[in-house]
């Protein structure tokens, strides 16, 4: 599997879970768990979804397990966050270390994300001086 495809199809799975906890909330007239659906919608489907964008314009990422590893951390770190947040807003204070441990893992996954990126436009730069032609 491609990181993108990964990531898009992860994506589609989480907006339809943060759509589907929207209109929970909304049903019971109980939005204390809005914090953690608005994580679940930014982190889940938007940032999965830009994630996938990038991957598809960088074919050299594609398949690397750098790259799937950076998505796979983001879904965890997502998820345990999400579930962290919504019982500690929802009054749980037994969700705190869900909610740190899964922010942890979040900015790990950005840092790889970021290294990712960055080495991408580092090659991108050295081949571009490469291949200039000599004046």
């Amino acid at each position: 599997m491609k990181a993108s495809s990964l990531s898009f199809q992860a994506a589609v799975l989480f907006v339809i879970a943060g759509m589907i906890w929207g209109l929970v909330m909304a049903i019971s007239d109980d939005h204390s768990a809005m914090p953690a659906h608005a994580h679940l919608n930014l982190l889940g489907w938007v940032s999965l979804f830009l994630f996938g964008i990038y991957y598809r314009l960088r074919a050299s990422l594609e398949r690397s397990r750098a790259a799937m590893t950076q998505v796979w951390l983001w879904i965890v770190g997502t998820v345990v966050q999400a579930v962290g947040v919504g019982l500690v807003t929802t009054g749980h204070d037994s969700g705190e270390p869900l909610a740190a441990g899964g922010s942890l893992v979040v900015l790990a996954s950005m840092l790889l994300f970021a290294w990712l990126v960055f080495q991408g436009e580092r090659a991108d730069a050295l081949l571009r001086s490469a291949t200039a032609p000599a004046e």
